[in-house]
C-alpha cells in the first residue's frame, strides 16, 4: 500500500524477490496533478502497471467493498509506505503477520506526514528509516528494524527523500524474512522523545528574514523542491515573489533584516536577524530557475533593496 514516490523503490524491491508474491498493489484514486491539473494515477500506480501487477484504488481504506476484497486475497503481510490514509483496525487485523510500515524517521521522533522536512527544518544531524508493525495509532506501533544516516549540510528534502527511499528498499526485504521467521520480536517505541511532523502547507515556505541565517537556510533546505522557500522583493507596481532554491551562510556582513547588502557574481547577500545569507539560485514567479548571477543580469536589484 503506497501512493507517493517514496514507496516506489520499496515496491521494486519486493517485486524483485522470486519467493514473494504480490497479490495486489493498493494506492489512492487518480487525482488532478501538475500545473494543468490533469487527472493522473499515483507514482505507485504507474510503477505497478508497468510491472503488470494488479492495482486497487479505494476512495477510502475503510470502504466495506475494499475490505472484503482484501479479505478474499488472504494476504500474509501488508507493507505500507506513504499511503496517505489512516488504516482501520479491520485492515490492520486482516493479514496473518499484520501490517508493516516503512517510516522515514528514527521513531518515535517525527511521527506523522512530513518527517523528512521537519528533520531538516530542525537542523538535525542524523535521521533514518524505521520499520514498525502498525497499530491503530499514528506511527506508534512497535519497531522491528531501523537504519541511520547522517544529514549533510548539502542535503535538501529531495536528496534526503531519495536516500531514505533507497534505504527503506534495502531494509524491507531482510526485515520481512526475519520477522516472518520469528527472528525479530517487535519492541515498543521509547516513551520519551516522541514528536509529530504535521503535513507541510504552502505558507510554511514563507521566509521570515528576522530569523537567524541558519534557521532560514534550514527552511530553504527543508522545503526544496516543495512547497519551496519564498520571499517578496519590494517592487512597483506590486511586490515580486522569489523562490529560493539554494543559499549558503555568509559571514562578516550586517544590515536590516531582509536588506540586500551585497550583490556580485557569487550571489545576493541578504541580512537576517542574526548573520546573513547568500542566495545562489532562485526563481522569479512565472520564470525559470537561474543562478543569482543570471538573475542579476536581467533584474535591476541594488543594495538596499528589501525582501519581505
Amino acid at each position: 500500500m503506497g501512493t507517493a514516490e517514496l514507496a516506489c523503490p520499496i515496491l521494486q524491491a519486493l517485486h524483485a524477490q522470486p519467493d514473494f508474491q504480490i497479490a495486489a498493489v493498493v494506492t489512492q484514486p487518480d487525482r488532478p496533478q501538475g500545473r494543468n491539473l490533469e487527472v493522473q494515477g499515483s507514482a505507485v500506480k504507474k510503477l505497478a502497471a508497468s510491472a503488470g501487477l494488479p492495482v486497487l484504488q479505494p476512495e477510502r481504506a475503510r470502504d466495506p467493498e475494499f475490505l472484503e476484497r482484501l479479505k478474499q486475497l488472504k494476504p500474509d503481510l501488508v507493507v505500507v509506505v506513504a499511503y496517505g490514509q489512516i488504516l482501520p483496525q479491520a485492515l490492520l487485523d486482516s493479514p496473518r503477520f499484520g501490517c508493516l510500515n516503512v517510516h522515514t524517521s528514527l521513531l518515535p521522533k517525527y511521527r506523522g506526514a512530513a518527517p523528512i522536512q521537519w528533520a531538516l527544518l530542525s537542523g538535525d544531524e542524523e535521521t533514518g528509516v524505521t520499520i514498525m508493525k502498525m497499530d491503530a495509532g499514528l506511527d506508534t506501533g512497535p519497531m522491528l528494524t531501523e537504519k541511520r544516516t547522517a544529514i549533510s549540510p548539502d542535503d535538501n528534502a529531495e536528496s534526503l527523500h531519495d536516500r531514505l527511499a533507497n534505504m527503506g528498499a534495502e531494509l524491507i526485504v531482510p526485515t520481512i524474512r526475519d520477522f516472518v521467521a520469528g527472528k525479530i520480536q517487535p519492541r515498543p517505541q521509547p516513551a520519551e522523545g516522541a514528536s509529530y511532523a504535521r503535513k507541510i502547507k504552502k505558507e510554511d515556505g514563507r521566509i521570515d528574514w528576522s530569523q537567524p541565517a541558519g534557521a532560514i537556510l534550514n527552511r530553504i533546505r527543508a522545503f526544496t523542491p516543495w512547497p519551496g522557500a519564498y520571499t517578496f522583493l519590494e517592487a512597483e507596481p506590486k511586490p515580486q515573489m522569489l523562490k529560493i532554491w539554494k543559499a549558503g551562510l555568509e559571514s562578516g556582513k550586517q544590515g536590516r533584516s531582509g536588506e540586500v547588502i551585497c550583490r556580485d557574481k557569487e550571489g545576493i547577500v541578504v541580512a537576517c536577524g542574526e548573520g546573513s545569507l547568500r542566495i545562489q539560485e532562485l526563481q522569479r514567479e512565472g520564470g525559470r530557475r537561474v543562478t543569482a548571477q543570471q538573475f542579476l543580469a536581467g533584474t535591476n536589484i541594488q543594495t538596499g533593496a528589501m525582501l519581505k
